[in-house]
């Protein structure tokens, strides 16, 4: 969606473990070579200091390496500021390295640079502490704070200086790491809350190419009826290029006000399946963020029988999505459905307690729901306390490779815990959870602080869920007695033949469970 990162399966207030809730105040620890707790950047100011060099050759590092490096910078800071910089003291646990080393460096006198200084430490800070990589892609996180300040020094715009940031981060070889602006953020929150004014599109970034790709459109969406698909490749927005555009920046430039139109610019392909480049004008719209939808389908079994199937589809995993589906699944209940499809295709994830929430309306017991591994290689496994299904009736689930993230965390909690039955295609494979914290200055810095295994310990990322069931309609052996017979908009359901293929599982289900 234009207003959440689909790229990301992030905590916002769960997780003990692993949370990071919103704050406007940065946390640093006393460790070996961390920023002291008497550190407050939001009282960051120039002072005179004299740095010493006693010592400064043999001292090292707590991963070995020199400070070498370190005492040239410090010099170039020095002749650089003309003698005024912003201290950074350093305390070093390690008998090599028993005294506190204080660091120089050059502190803008442009306002809006300055505070991005400010946000730098800070978010290196949070990364040191949190970050899943303790070699920080094999390089010196502490030298690298150091560089990026200098290379700051200069600059005069806030961009540019947002920029060196932002590269600082590239280094650490995940891109899922990242900062984004304070209009970035509400976006995000909005999307992850509420209601939007947009087009109605899930983008993300190709991993390998760094392409924006459409996960999918919401149905009868402006963008929907705009002709854009699954799989289009964003070319421009307005007439700019999106090369190097991350997700969010891009999802910025789709939002707007009601009534204003906004020109993309995709690759796709056309009926004949022949690759085309098209522009077209999409109006901005009012955009419900409902995650759940869901429909009642008449089924008539093999054997004449009538029953009903709930299809529910889950579009994102929102703040909301649990209690929607609960109260769904809830009136599913009363209304006398005996089986259900949950539909997670083209869900690209979101909030993982919403993911671990949704998972306990359909799973009774202590079972595992989803294994997570920190920084330090330990594994701990999230549980159930006490769960208590809504509903034991069969279930089967629909993934595709637009199942991403929490939806792959909910698809291997039900599959692994003997649930439901997966069906469809392999997942996208992102076993990876972030963080998500708001800075001083209103951005929001998302970093990878645990990878997950499904509760049977399959690994995900980068590889995905494969399904017990590939969805074709070769897959059928019983032949459709009637078409289906659907109370909702859902008008595309009976043509859809992962939905034929999920019915014949639930047939055989049920009959398996007739005859024991």
């Amino acid at each position: 969606m234009e207003a959440l990162n689909s790229n990301l399966d992030c905590t916002l207030s769960t997780l003990s473990k692993f949370t990071s809730k919103p704050t406007s105040k940065p946390f640093f620890s006393c460790r070996s070579l961390r920023l002291s707790s008497c550190l407050k950047p939001k009282n960051l100011r120039l002072r005179s200091i004299q740095c010493s060099d006693k010592k400064r050759g043999s001292l090292e590092s707590e991963n070995g390496s020199s400070l070498a490096e370190n005492e040239d910078l410090s010099k170039r800071v020095r002749r650089g500021v003309l003698g005024f910089a912003a201290a950074v003291s350093l305390c070093c646990n390690s008998p090599a390295s028993a005294e506190s080393l204080t660091v120089a460096f050059p502190v803008s006198h442009t306002r809006e640079v300055n505070s991005v200084q400010r946000t730098l430490v800070e978010a290196w800070g949070l990364i040191r502490e949190t970050f899943i990589d303790p070699t920080f892609n094999h390089q010196d996180w502490d030298l690298k704070l150091q560089q990026t300040m200098v290379e700051m020094f200069p600059l005069r715009s806030e961009d540019a200086a947002y920029n060196k940031l932002k590269g600082m981060l590239s280094t650490l070889g995940d891109p899922f790491t990242r900062i984004i602006s304070p209009k970035e953020y509400q976006g995000f929150r909005i999307g992850s809350d509420g209601n939007l004014q947009g087009v109605g599109l899930f983008i993300n970034a190709e991993p390998k190419t760094g392409h924006l790709v459409v996960l999918s459109c919401i149905e009868n969406s402006p963008a929907a009826r705009a002709g854009i698909h699954e799989g289009d490749e964003l070319m421009e927005i307005n007439g700019e290029r999106l090369d190097g555009v991350a997700s969010e920046a891009a999802a910025q430039k789709l939002r707007g006000r009601v009534g204003t139109t906004v020109t993309v610019k995709v690759h796709s392909f056309d009926e004949l399946g022949s690759p085309c480049i098209r522009e077209v004008r999409i109006p901005r719209e009012v955009i419900n963020l409902s995650p759940v939808s869901s429909a009642i389908i008449l089924h008539r079994a093999p054997d004449g029988h009538v029953s009903k199937t709930g299809y529910v589809k889950l579009s994102t995993f929102s703040q909301t999505a649990a209690m929607e589906m609960e109260n769904t699944v809830y009136d599913m209940e009363n209304q006398g459905v005996q089986s259900y499809i949950l539909d997670l295709r083209n869900n690209p994830g979101g909030l993982v307690k919403a993911g671990l929430d949704v998972a306990q309306i359909w799973l009774d017991g202590t079972g595992t729901l989803v294994n997570t591994i920190d920084r330090e290689g330990n594994m701990l496994p999230i549980n159930m306390i006490d769960g208590h299904a809504l509903t034991r009736d069969p279930l089967v689930v629909l993934v595709n490779e637009g199942s991403a993230s929490a939806s792959e965390i909910l698809a291997g909690a039900l599959h692994d815990n003997g649930r439901a039955t997966l069906i469809g295609h392999r997942t996208f494979g992102k076993g990876k959870i972030q963080s998500v914290t708001e800075l001083h200055d209103g951005s929001a810095l998302f970093i990878t602080v645990a990878k997950y295994l499904s509760p049977a310990l399959h690994d995900i990322d980068q590889v995905g869920i494969a399904p017990d069931v590939q969805c074709s309609t070769e897959s059928l052996n019983a032949p459709r007695l009637d078409p289906f017979k659907v109370r909702s908009s859902e008008s595309n359901l009976e043509r859809d033949s992962c939905i034929l293929v999920a019915e014949h599982q639930l047939d055989i289900q049920e009959s398996k469970g007739s005859a024991s």
